[in-house]
């Protein structure tokens, strides 16, 4: 492939809004709340990463953060503590429609500076179908944030096919960002947890969306793999391969003649049907993202202000090398406004 390098930054009569479709924030109310020793829907300090001291701050204090950082526009979306789907229904509900609401809230007040992304309580799939239109209808959020899988229970599985009809029929953004991992229960050490099991997790959940039909049923989703979807780029291939070796008569005892049950397609022709964020922390491994799955599916994305955050992320996409002043554009710009619809 013949390509011209470059690593000169955009022109500034040329730049393009910058923005961030991976960040997170503590509501308000529950800021408040444990400060004043309390708890907020069963929430305490010990949740939400209050070590942090930048999820104290105020909405204008992070704003000025922003534009140190260069960004223009952050999606933002509460912490993956507050998406809780092993307790009872009612009481998750409840919790999810108060941090939705908290986060129409903060865009409201900086509609220029704000998008907002809810999450669901997806052990009750009817209760989030109705959350869902709720938080793109009413609140005017973009979509919604969800974890790799459900109590155990994978994407693909069919109770889960209403939730997939509401969110492309709305037309609604769904990011997929670390739970409960299976790294986890082997090693719940050395943090692999979550610099393995967070990717482990990911293809994970490309692999069961594909195989189980969810993408070729519903072609208009717009489902985003954020940190960097994991293993994707890197293990596409060997689906492939799994796909390909499935067909053959002895292979049946391995349990692999399900790979082609639902897909008539290997699994490497899907991976342009996912977006990605560019939280990868290597500019070879966005590289190699970029040309497995297309520049237009890359968008930029951070995990502001987590410690595992990319730090001064856009000057590093700047800096790289190896992108185009086109595809620097592409990642920060273009694609996350055409994946929200801003």
């Amino acid at each position: 492939m013949n390509r011209s390098f470059s690593s000169q930054t955009l022109p500034e009569e040329k730049r393009m809004k910058v923005i961030d479709v991976h960040n997170h924030v503590n509501p308000r109310p529950f800021l408040e709340a444990v400060r004043a020793g309390h708890s907020w829907y069963g929430f305490t300090a010990e949740h939400g990463e209050l070590e942090n001291p930048r999820n104290h701050w105020t909405l204008e204090e992070r704003i000025t953060e922003m534009d140190r950082l260069g960004v223009d526009i952050q999606a933002l979306t509460v912490y993956g503590d507050f998406n809780k789907y092993d307790q009872a229904p009612e009481h998750t509900k409840a919790a999810v429609r108060a941090c939705n609401d908290e986060v129409a809230a903060l865009v409201d007040e900086y509609p220029d500076r704000f998008v907002g992304l809810g999450i669901l309580p997806m052990q009750d799939v009817a209760a989030s179908v109705v959350e869902l239109e709720r938080a793109v209808t009413d609140l005017g959020l973009k979509g919604v944030t969800i974890k790799d899988h459900i109590n155990g229970n994978t994407l693909d599985e069919p109770q889960f096919l209403q939730f997939w009809e509401a969110a492309e029929r709305l037309g609604a953004v769904v990011e997929f960002h670390q739970g409960s991992t299976i790294v986890a229960q082997r090693i719940p050490r050395y943090f692999l947890e979550n610099t393995v099991g967070n990717l482990v997790e990911r293809v994970l959940t490309f692999g069961t969306l594909v195989h189980g039909g969810i993408i070729d049923r519903f072609p208009k989703l717009k489902v985003c793999l954020l940190h960097g979807g994991g293993y994707v780029a890197f293990g596409v291939a060997r689906m492939d391969k799994g796909w390909e070796a499935a067909k053959l008569d002895y292979m049946v005892k391995y349990s692999s003649e399900d790979a082609r049950q639902s897909i008539s397609r290997p699994p490497s022709q899907y991976v342009g049907s996912f977006y990605y964020d560019c939280c990868t922390f290597s500019e070879s491994t966005l590289r190699f993202l970029i040309d497995t799955v297309g520049i237009e599916r890359v968008a930029f994305g951070t995990d502001y202000p987590c410690p595992m955050e990319m730090v001064d992320s856009v000057n590093w996409v700047n800096s790289l090398g190896s992108l185009t002043c086109s595809e620097k554009q592409a990642i920060l710009s273009v694609n996350p406004a055409l994946m929200l619809g801003i």
